[in-house]
């Protein structure tokens, strides 16, 4: 898969990129987040936990051939489930799970953001999926905000121990019938 965007293209991760780069990228990306005193795992994950996280699901990136600029994690319905019964939607197996989603700061408003979010809406629908899921920071206004434009709604909270605030998990059906 590539999607195309002012000549940066969003691709599955291959095995030579390096976890190292993807792993500053997450650090540089939710930087402004820890500045603001939220404890995102992404904030200070070792490349090992990168590679852990990528490796559990399809891992995306986009790249304009010299560097990586933007990633996001997918989780399949079978294998979503992050925390058994910790997250009841996260065990649902007609949901998808997605996380690590990350866009090199200097190039925010440019729509990396929602290339990657398209990118894994229309993977989780061809996986047959009725869902896709997420959780953030309660006080992550700007970032829960996005969330509700692209038809995410409020499904529950959840107190991860890797954090240090109280995350929303937010759902987004692809069929309005479905809960």
């Amino acid at each position: 898969m590539s999607t195309d965007l002012l000549g940066m293209k969003v691709r599955r991760l291959r095995s030579t990129d390096s976890f190292e780069e993807l792993t500053h990228l997450l650090h540089r990306a939710y930087a402004p987040l820890a500045a603001a005193g939220m404890r995102f795992f992404a904030t200070h994950q070792t490349v090992r936990d990168t590679k852990d996280r990528a490796l559990l699901g399809e891992c995306y990136v986009i790249d304009d051939g010299k560097r990586l600029l933007g990633t996001i994690t997918l989780k399949h319905p079978a294998r979503a489930g992050a925390s058994p019964g910790r997250v009841s939607l996260y065990n649902r197996p007609d949901v998808c799970v997605f996380n690590q989603l990350g866009v090199e700061p200097s190039l925010k408003g440019r729509g990396l953001g929602r290339l990657l979010m398209e990118t894994v809406e229309k993977r989780a629908v061809n996986l047959g999926a009725r869902g896709i899921a997420c959780d953030t920071a309660e006080t992550a206004e700007e970032l829960r905000a996005t969330y509700e434009r692209r038809g995410f709604v409020f499904a529950e909270h959840v107190q991860w121990d890797e954090t240090n605030y109280r995350s929303v998990v937010l759902v987004k059906w692809f069929d309005s019938a479905v809960s």
